[in-house]
């Protein structure tokens, strides 16, 4: 993908900022999307009783942000998504995108966002041209303002312009979807799971074409199932389970909430029990024979445990340490809102 042939200079986002939050008396714009009581509940059907998606989310994007939304499957993502888009009728609280309340001025909401889906729902009969002009169409982008082609090169798909999508590999398709939310300009750009599927080389091309739009002025909403891809690219994270919100935070806010390293200590001889000197660390001893120390640094000095090893006259081969990463975080918060 040639990243530097595109853009973001919205002559749309100026119209939007400028009868946006700052022209209801609000002063500027701080959040590209603020939730309020979100409330959705989908009635009962076929005998199944009726489901509550959502139980009073608030939460609020900063402008300017590389925003991860984590969860489980069934947490409440795609439903919050999808109000936002304006494909699901929330059934009760406040949501404004860009400023724009989604009741009170639909049209500008969903014009200040651009949607890339999950799904590849991309028609096959049509050429990538013809499906951006045909998107642009949509959003009523006057002819001369369309850039198909220059959106096209920057996804790297400038030679593909007039083939048929159903001859495209999957890569190229989905990369075919984030061209298609970007073709009104829109200053929030929501990724749904936007590196599923794809593959180790993708993924990084992806996420350097994220971090360009984030550097142009776009708003970034990323959902992912891959942790590190969070870890890597958010700088603040929610994390939904339930239909509720168990964490909001920056990223480096929530790493720091479990205070905790794991140091892993690869003798010249395997262990073959705890050395007396290191039982009241509660160490275990890996079928490999190491010895795995689990520590706080706030209440456990790395220089004891080394001179526990010192006195007991261990010959240490290999030490290595891990310290918590957005997966323990994840999994401690969602295991406890079970």
């Amino acid at each position: 993908m040639n990243k530097a042939q595109f853009t973001i200079n919205r002559p749309a986002t100026a119209a939007l900022e400028a009868t946006g939050a700052s022209s209801s008396g609000e002063g500027p714009l701080d959040y590209a999307i603020e939730a309020t009581d979100l409330k959705k509940v989908y009635a009962a059907q076929g005998g199944a009783p009726a489901k509550e998606a959502l139980k009073g989310v608030d939460l609020a994007v900063p402008r300017g942000s590389i925003f991860g939304l984590l969860g489980p499957n069934g947490a409440g993502k795609s439903t919050f998504i999808n109000i936002l888009a304006g494909l699901v009728i929330k059934t009760a609280g406040q949501v404004k995108t860009w400023g724009f309340d989604i009741d009170q001025n639909p049209r500008q909401a969903r014009a200040s966002i651009g949607v890339v889906p999950q799904e590849l729902n991309i028609d096959p009969f049509f050429t990538p041209a013809e499906i951006l002009d045909i998107q642009a169409g949509l959003y009523g982008v006057p002819h001369v303002q369309r850039k198909t082609m220059e959106i096209l090169k920057a996804m790297g798909l400038e030679d593909k312009a007039q083939a048929y999508t159903r001859t495209l590999s999957g890569g190229m398709q989905r990369r075919l979807l984030v061209a298609k939310a970007l073709v009104h300009d829109p200053p929030v750009i929501v990724l749904d799971e936007p590196t599923a599927g794809v593959d180790v080389e993708l993924r990084k091309q992806l996420w350097d074409y994220v971090r360009t739009l984030n550097q142009q002025g776009a708003t970034i909403v990323l959902t992912t199932h891959y942790l590190e891809e969070a870890e890597e690219l958010c700088d603040r994270i929610a994390i939904i389970n339930h239909g509720e919100v168990v964490a909001c935070d920056t990223t480096a806010a929530l790493l720091s909430r479990i205070d905790e390293k794991t140091l892993v200590i690869t003798p010249e001889r395997p262990f073959t029990a705890v050395p007396e000197a290191l039982a009241k660390f509660r160490p275990e001893v890996s079928p490999a024979g190491e010895l795995v120390v689990s520590y706080s640094p706030n209440q456990t000095n790395l220089e004891e445990i080394l001179a526990g090893l010192r006195s007991d006259n261990v010959a240490v081969r290999d030490l290595t340490t891990r310290q918590s990463d957005l997966e323990d975080i994840f999994l401690q918060l969602t295991s406890r809102s079970q």
